[in-house]
């Protein structure tokens, strides 16, 4: 007998018994119904877009050294990270995304990033 296996449900012999096993079912549905519910909203609020653009912001220096990075949740709402890579060093820039707009000007490698983000969710 194995570990994971299950206690084989007793047959109901009468019609009061078998309605019973129905609102049993019925209550187990409807409890798995707001559990799915509740995991969907809550799913609605975790990173599940992702979307990076490699460039390169400056003439004559290297490859795609700096990038754009969107990380947001189901709603569109999170972060844009940039990082631009010269010579003399790196600098990071961080901006809010809310409905997949920030308050900030975005750079065309930022909004791409979005959009990238935006069609990988679709992919999945």
């Amino acid at each position: 007998m194995s570990l994971f296996s299950k206690k084989p449900a007793e047959e109901p012999v009468n019609i009061d018994e078998l309605l019973a096993q129905f609102k049993d079912l019925k209550d187990e549905c409807r409890s798995l119904k707001e559990e799915v519910k509740k995991l969907r909203e809550e799913n609605l609020r975790m990173v599940n877009k992702v979307g990076i653009v490699r460039f390169n912001p400056f003439e004559g220096l290297g490859s795609n050294q700096s990038f754009s990075l969107a990380i947001l949740d189901g709603n569109d709402n999170g972060a844009m990270i940039t990082s631009l890579f010269s010579r003399d060093g790196n600098r990071v820039y961080g901006k809010p995304i809310k409905q997949g707009l920030s308050e900030f000007k975005l750079s065309e490698e930022e909004t791409k990033a979005i959009e990238t983000a935006k069609n990988n969710a679709n992919q999945q």
